[in-house]
């Protein structure tokens, strides 16, 4: 952590897990996370995630980084579980698989996975292995310009796991979509949690197994 410390307020480029990369302003390096600014947002990043990092060449980024998008500006080291916890209630974009970005609100932080709300996928379970970054929005801005009518901020009407496992096992005998349905093998009826294996039936009636460690989010459909 000290070596990155020494690239804080230096243009970086990092490239983070699935191949993806991304630069800006390294503002904050944190206890298992990182803040940078992109030129017109703050990045938080796991550093589970972090593969490679290094100082750019050419400078890009000429504005200066706003502080009212930060989350929270604390003399103590920020980490991501104390990160998630401050987004709560705030319109974020998180990104967690494929090339899609999810956008909503956090309602809940548990043990390995939170509960976020999208005006597109309703109540989704994320698995905190599995988010590669996420970044607040203004207080003002709310998802797709949708008032509190059509947008209400509500936790999970079922009761919490601790475990993101545990709370997969509710949904057994159920119709589930798995990382957001980007495999239609990974939607279907929910048959059975155990040993780290996820079974699904699929639409034409066969038995799919999955290794529960690569689950990424869950909803319903």
């Amino acid at each position: 952590m000290n070596g990155m410390k020494s690239f804080i307020n230096s243009e970086i480029e990092l490239e983070i897990s699935g191949k993806t990369m991304l630069s800006g302003v390294l503002i904050d390096v944190g206890l298992d996370i990182i803040v940078i600014f992109d030129g017109t947002r703050y990045l938080y990043i796991p550093l589970l995630h972090v593969h490679q990092m290094k100082e750019r060449a050419l400078k890009e980024i000429e504005s200066e980084p706003p502080e009212t998008f930060l989350l929270f500006n604390e003399t103590e080291p920020i980490s991501y579980r104390k990160t998630l916890n401050h987004a709560k209630g705030q319109f974020i974009e998180l990104f967690v698989t494929g090339n899609r970005s999810i956008h909503g609100y956090i309602t809940s932080v548990l043990n390995d996975y939170l509960v976020f709300y999208s005006p597109v996928y309703k109540t989704i379970f994320i698995s905190m292995q599995h988010l590669k970054w996420f970044t607040p929005y203004s207080h003002q801005l709310t998802p797709y310009t949708l008032g509190n009518k059509e947008l209400p901020i509500v936790p999970a009407s079922i009761p919490l796991a601790r475990s993101f496992e545990e709370q997969l096992k509710k949904y057994e005998g159920q119709l589930v979509v798995l990382d957001l349905g980007d495999n239609p093998e990974k939607i279907g009826l929910l048959k059975n949690v155990s040993n780290n294996m996820i079974e699904l039936i699929i639409a034409n009636g066969q038995a799919v197994i999955w290794k529960f460690g690569h689950l990424k989010t869950v909803h319903l459909p």
